[in-house]
């Protein structure tokens, strides 16, 4: 009997693999002649999974039709305990499946991607938040299957009163952090993608947990930030509303420049460059200091990649034409020297 029970056991997981194996082989011939985009997902997520479901789901039919054989329940326990973990995974990959399903209808390389970056950030989110819940809940199945955790839970549960009060205040910190990230999904002070300066540093944000933000430097560099900074401290987000923004270059030339000829310039120059959204151009005279005057450039762009390159375009131009076209009305120390009178004033004699 238990000759024949490994026998079939060992065909039910070669069944099962195989079936499996047919079914994501007629998914691949497919795909190219259907055009479906979901099934390319369902062929990269699911298939992982189910060449673990599959098998254990063929197993688990062999070993129900055994019920008198001593090492079937320990067999069974094994299964469901795989089963357990199968499914979670299987219910991990369908909401991967469900995030970038929805995320293609986006395109957030697009310049005007307010909205795609909204989609994202909750999404990613709520991603994290259902995979832990996923998981949470298999642990706890998994556990549940053990006759001694059993009894463990219905002896707890008369206290659960007290120990949610003490496992309250142990995770305090934990809880506050889970629940700002919760907000962070809901009132989005921040998204993915968006421009900000925090501590200092102007970067994008590049990715966005339940615990921390990652923040990509303009060098490159990560700066890790706890996901409660964004609900406790004060930032600065470029792109809260839009991802448009304006800049300014400063000059600082001397009194004799002529102005229209600046302003001539300058458009001449913004004209020329892709990275000008068309909209500010703005000559202005500051500040008017002891041996300069401060000339204020302001210019505008569709996204702040594109509005550093213009500053630094229209600094070096704007430089360069002046150099050329006006060298005298950069900035200079001016000092007046006047010959001393050498003639000695004559005495009157008395």
């Amino acid at each position: 009997m238990l000759i024949e029970f490994v026998f079939w056991m060992a065909l039910a997981i070669l069944v099962g693999s195989f079936a499996i194996y047919l079914l994501f082989g007629l998914l691949n011939r497919l795909t190219p002649r259907l055009h479906r985009p979901l099934l390319r997902l369902i062929i990269q997520h699911l298939r992982a999974p189910l060449r673990l479901l599959g098998p254990l789901l063929a197993a688990k039919v062999v070993a129900d039709s055994y019920p008198d054989l001593t090492i079937v329940a320990a067999v069974n326990h094994v299964i469901a305990l795989l089963l357990i973990g199968a499914i979670a995974w299987l219910l991990i990959a369908a909401v991967r499946i469900l995030r970038e399903r929805i995320m293609a209808r986006y395109d957030i390389t697009s310049p005007d991607n307010l909205a795609a970056r909204k989609i994202a950030t909750q999404l990613r989110v709520l991603q994290r938040i259902l995979v832990i819940l996923i998981v949470f809940i298999a642990a706890a199945c998994a556990l549940m299957t053990f006759d001694q955790v059993k009894a463990i839970g219905a002896s707890l549960l008369a206290s659960a009163g007290i120990a949610g009060i003490i496992l309250g205040f142990a995770a305090q910190k934990s809880l506050a952090t889970f629940m700002a990230g919760l907000q962070i999904a809901i009132s989005q002070p921040i998204r993915i993608d968006d421009v900000v300066i925090v501590e200092g540093e102007w970067g994008r944000i590049e990715e966005i947990t339940l615990t921390y933000v990652v923040v990509r430097i303009w060098d490159q560099r990560r700066l890790i930030v706890p996901i409660t900074y964004f609900i406790e401290q004060p930032f600065q987000n470029w792109t809260r509303v839009s991802a448009e923004l304006m800049g300014t270059v400063f000059l600082y030339l001397d009194y004799t420049v002529p102005l229209d000829k600046l302003r001539a310039e300058q458009t001449r120059l913004l004209e020329q460059d892709p990275n000008w959204d068309g909209k500010v151009n703005v000559v202005q005279v500051t500040d008017a200091r002891e041996h300069t005057m401060e000339v204020r450039l302001l210019v505008s762009a569709a996204n702040s990649g594109n509005l550093w390159s213009l500053r630094v375009a229209l600094r070096e131009g704007m430089l360069d034409y002046i150099r050329r076209e006006f060298p005298d009305s950069l900035p200079r120390m001016r000092a007046e020297l006047r010959q001393p009178d050498l003639q000695a004033p004559r005495s009157h004699e008395a």
